[in-house]
């Protein structure tokens, strides 16, 4: 009887829980002054003498916390992170400064799996169905300081976009990071 009880309170709280991605499009952004945007991630091994100053040069922009560490092997990956509430200005400085002393940037995670106010640099914990390579140039057109917040983040999901397919074993399968993904091969049947 108890068993019962728990389970289904554990369902109702699931049922009415909204899914991640609908709350945080849901919610307004924070000020920068009240809520900090974290940088963190990996430089790489070749400026492990810099990196205090480095680390310093990440914050230049104020209102951030930095959470950075020397990559233990060479060069980072080529990943990068942005929160949907990331304001531009912070947003361009850190990715001059990932292209600088990382990897340089080749791949964006889609903003759906990231807090909002948070910045990935030389990042290694996303899989490689969550990030969407990207170009120098499309990197150039985010870089442009003539895009205001919006029009920023706007571009940025553009280009992180997730494919429908992926490889997996040698083969193309859903993407299982989108919602809806294993209908894609059922619409393809039927067509």
């Amino acid at each position: 009887m108890v068993q019962r009880a728990m389970i289904s309170a554990i369902l109702a709280i699931f049922l009415v829980t909204p899914p991640i991605g609908i709350a945080a499009s849901a919610s307004e952004c924070k000020p920068v002054e009240k809520k900090k945007v974290k940088v963190e991630g990996f430089i790489s091994k070749e400026f492990k003498k810099d990196r205090k100053k480095i680390f310093k040069e990440f914050a230049e922009m104020g209102h951030t916390r930095t959470a950075l560490r020397v990559f233990p092997m060479g060069k980072t990956s080529d990943v990068v992170g942005m929160g949907r509430c990331v304001p531009a200005y912070i947003a361009r400085h850190v990715l001059v400064k990932a292209i600088e002393y990382t990897g340089g940037v080749g791949n964006l995670v889609v903003q759906d799996f990231l807090p909002e106010h948070w910045i990935g640099i030389g990042t290694t914990m996303f899989d490689e169905p969550s990030q969407q390579k990207v170009s120098a140039e499309q990197v150039q057109q985010l870089l442009n300081p003539d895009l205001g917040d919006k029009e920023f983040h706007a571009l940025y999901r553009k280009f992180s976009v997730q494919d429908e397919l992926v490889p997996f074993f040698g083969l193309k399968v859903p993407n299982a990071k989108i919602p809806g993904a294993s209908t894609i091969l059922q619409k393809n049947k039927k067509e």
